[in-house]
């Protein structure tokens, strides 16, 4: 008879939700569901309260993640047909930064009914973008001491990180800040809730740490000194509201507590290793353990991800991290901010009922969508700006332009800014060699691909999943098992043999035309004109600020 089979668990939660993915130590899949958030994203009332929240606002339930994932891996299982026994580790990827308060015992403020009514108890997400005066001041504080660890960062503390969301919390609910025993990400929280234990021994993960807190294995966070002076309360801010260890993505955490293997319906002690960033689990699910490959992660927004041999300091570039995605070398992250989310508002705004009357119409104009162009900073710019109040917008329309131009732009408007970081980067010195998408926006969207391949001018390998941050967390629980039970002796090996089904002869290489690459020189080069345009329109004093002359006192 033979042995059954051994699988790991990979749980990759994403902005709207839950997916849980099965799969063997040769990375075959055995099981996949995907389950959505009963509240989704939370942008425009507060749960319980009803009451409408400010613009700029995001939101999480928590109960959703526990409860959609739960499902999630019982539906996955079921498919499988596998039983708790064969599931011999777990691995989390999450969306960062989203960030939460939460009592001692893990409980989230907001599950508390004394707080559930107050907006700043709640669960922010990533993008939640309403701490922009914060992260002014920290950006401007950490330019004027000249802090060390901002070159890390490209000079620049992003809208979306940890630190400007809690400073946001003291500031305007000073209250829900102090009710806050513990400060920590989603992701973080999730697998504390899944391993339990103390609050002192919760598992930070050093990838969400590092990439979105200012940590760094050397030195720590930001110290005492400067968080003080951005506000007294918030000096002791990590010795006080930030407990735990800090663990690397695949290493073991603990093991699955009691309580949640009932919940989630596997077996108690199972390997948990420390949870890794959704994008950053989408460079191993790609098998990307080498320097020189720009991983795409293409969904709601976009993380490019690369690792080098070197840590270059690059302006713009959104965190380089040792360690930061695999052992050994440096992770850089980049992104865009938003790239499918942009273009199903796009699709809505201009009342079409679905993407594939859009492809065939976009498809068939000429690269330049007749003169229409588009700066895709539609939730602001991530890399090379940085900068989250930066705002997007069309030029060059006329009466005789329809959907077809304006959705065709969007996604030229996409890939220029691509270009943009790719050209960034290796005029750092750093490598980009390769490129790889992954994601399930490339694998149902071909034409936004080609569009890509044409404006790099480079192939682009599209893999054979659409899930390769899940088959990333999946092969940080095969690490997490220990070598006894894979005979893996490290996360690249883990990453080098279950990425095999994806990336061999099953995946696509979409080629760049070189006609269409020819065209897009100057329209890339008129893309660039432009957003410098805006960048520097943003920077300028507004109206309310300069003394307009009238007419009469000329």
């Amino acid at each position: 008879m033979a042995e059954p089979t051994t699988v790991t668990l990979g749980l990759d939660f994403g902005t709207e939700s839950v997916r849980a993915l099965l799969v063997d130590l040769a990375g075959r899949e055995h099981g996949v569901a995907a389950v959505p958030y009963p509240h989704g994203q939370i942008t425009r009332t507060l749960p319980v309260t009803g009451e409408s929240l400010p613009a700029d606002f995001a939101l999480q339930h928590p109960a959703d993640w526990l409860d959609a994932a739960a499902e999630a891996v019982q539906k996955a299982m079921a498919e499988a047909g596998v039983t708790a026994e064969q599931v011999i580790g777990i691995g989390v990827d999450f969306t960062s930064c989203t960030m939460l308060p939460a009592r001692a015992d893990g409980t989230p403020l907001c599950m508390i009914d004394d707080w559930a009514d107050r907006m700043y108890a709640w669960p922010k997400l990533w993008k939640h973008h309403a701490a922009t005066a914060q992260t002014d001041r920290i950006n401007a504080l950490a330019r004027e001491r000249r802090e060390p660890w901002l070159n890390r960062y490209g000079g620049v503390v992003g809208l979306e990180w940890l630190f400007p969301k809690i400073l946001e919390t003291l500031e305007q609910d000073e209250a829900v800040y102090d009710a806050a025993d513990v400060w920590l990400e989603a992701g973080d929280w999730f697998v504390w809730q899944l391993i339990g234990g103390e609050a002192s021994k919760l598992p930070r993960s050093t990838c969400q740490a590092g990439y979105k807190a200012m940590w760094s294995a050397d030195v720590g966070y930001p110290d005492e000194d400067f968080l003080a002076a951005l506000h007294p309360k918030l000096g002791d801010v990590v010795t006080a509201k930030m407990p735990g260890r800090h663990c690397a993505p695949g290493e073991r955490v603990g093991g699955l507590s009691a309580e949640m293997a009932e919940r989630i319906g596997l077996q108690a002690g199972t390997a948990v290793s420390a949870a890794i960033i959704d994008a950053h689990a989408g460079v191993l699910g790609a098998g990307a353990a080498e320097p020189g490959v720009l991983v795409m992660v293409m969904g709601t927004s976009s993380c490019h991800m690369l690792n080098d041999e070197t840590g270059q300091d690059v302006p713009g570039v959104a965190g380089i991290v040792k360690d930061g995605i695999i052992g050994g070398l440096y992770g850089y992250e980049t992104g865009q901010a938003a790239v499918g989310d942009a273009f199903d508002w796009v699709r809505r705004t201009l009342g079409e009922a679905d993407f594939a009357t859009l492809d065939k119409a976009a498809a068939a104009l000429d690269p330049g969508s007749d003169g229409v162009l588009c700066i895709d900073w539609f939730n602001g710019c991530r890399t090379p700006l940085m900068d989250g109040s930066l705002r997007g917008g069309w030029f060059g329309l006329t009466l005789n332009h329809g959907p077809d131009h304006l959705y065709r732009a969007a996604l030229e408007g996409s890939a220029y800014g691509l270009r943009w970081i790719v050209e960034l980067l290796r005029e750092a010195g750093v490598a980009v060699d390769r490129f790889v998408a992954t994601g399930g926006l490339p694998f149902h969207n071909p034409l936004l691909v080609q569009i890509y391949a044409d404006v790099l001018g480079e192939p682009i390998k599209v893999l054979a999943s659409t899930h390769g941050p899940a088959l990333g967390a999946a092969m940080l629980g095969a690490v997490a098992a220990g070598t006894e039970r894979t005979g893996f002796a490290d996360a690249r090996e883990a990453v080098a043999t279950m990425s095999a089904p994806v990336t061999g002869d099953a995946a696509m290489i979409v080629q760049p035309d070189a006609d269409r690459h020819a065209q897009y020189q100057s329209h890339y080069l008129r893309y660039r004109r432009f957003a410098e345009f805006l960048a520097d329109q943003a920077s300028s004093p507004s109206t309310d600020d300069v003394q307009i002359e009238t007419w009469e006192e000329r």
